[in-house]
């Protein structure tokens, strides 16, 4: 597979995460049946800006930290869009990260 056909299928996962919800790199990964191709998932990420239609924000590190938040410009872009969802966030970490967290194998029903 091409690393843009990856990137694309990373972003069809991305465009399903609900308002108010977020998902790690490593979630997708998993989804896509890639589980160690968490890096790339944020290299796909960081692509993604050009795409408005892809939720980036709303991804985030296995703890709940906005590790990506140097993508987006403005300094607390990525916080805002998130804070704008109803997400708390503190030092750059979502508060609740476990009631927000949407995991896609389970939401989309796929089988590991």
């Amino acid at each position: 597979m091409s690393t843009k056909d990856f990137y694309l299928r990373v972003y069809e996962v991305v465009k399903q995460i609900p308002y108010g919800r977020v998902t790690s790199y490593g979630a997708i990964a998993k989804v896509l049946g890639t589980p160690r191709s968490s890096r790339t998932v944020g290299y796909a990420m960081n692509a993604s800006h050009k795409d408005s239609e892809v939720p980036a924000h709303r991804v985030v590190n296995r703890n709940g930290v906005l590790t990506g938040k140097h993508h987006f410009s403005g300094t607390h872009l990525m916080q805002q869009l998130l804070e704008s969802e109803g997400l708390i966030i503190e030092q750059d970490q979502i508060k609740n990260f476990k009631e927000n967290f949407w995991d896609p194998l389970e939401e989309l029903g796929i089988q590991e």
